[in-house]
């Protein structure tokens, strides 16, 4: 299989840019003042959601507790709880004012499980459609983003400051 090069200009901050030192989602959570930067929907006393800078798809996002554990048996239950409220409040965000058709909801724990921030447990919610998976997809492993990840995130920011509270 010949490679192809699909050209992704707004993955160069995530070459070029400037590196985060030691767990980025602390520093999200320890950085309220940079929201906007950040790309923080929505962050209260025990958790923060917050976008994914390198979505599966458009509008995936990820609901954060501000502690720092790897460990998701170790979380206290009443964060945890509050945590699956707030991915219902999401999901109904996800269909209702994002146009989903469905949601992925799902945790990796641990690098084995696929985690790609393994030190700091994360839940994930992609919104899906019908037809969102095509030949690019299946056979060449490449993903298009079809809009600007700016837009998205203004448009569920003042979303969720109706879905989760401002």
């Amino acid at each position: 299989m010949k490679n192809e090069i699909l050209y992704a200009p707004w993955r160069d901050d995530y070459v070029t840019g400037e590196k985060i030192a030691g767990c980025v989602f602390c520093h999200i959570s320890s950085h309220a003042t940079e929201d906007e930067n950040l790309h923080v929907l929505y962050r209260d006393e025990h958790c923060f959601i917050v976008m994914n800078r390198y979505p599966y798809t458009p509008g995936h996002f990820m609901i954060i507790p501000h502690h720092h554990t790897d460990a998701l048996e170790s979380l206290d239950p009443k964060v945890w709880l509050h945590m699956s409220a707030l991915a219902q409040k999401g999901v109904k965000m996800l269909k209702e004012n994002f146009g989903a058709h469905g949601v992925n909801i799902g945790m990796n724990l641990g690098k084995v499980g696929g985690a790609g921030i393994a030190e700091h447990i994360h839940l994930h919610l992609v919104p899906r459609w019908e037809r969102d998976t095509n030949f690019i997809t299946s056979i060449a492993q490449t993903r298009v983003y079809s809009t600007d990840f700016e837009k998205i995130y203004h448009h569920l920011k003042e979303a969720s400051e109706v879905y989760f509270g401002g």
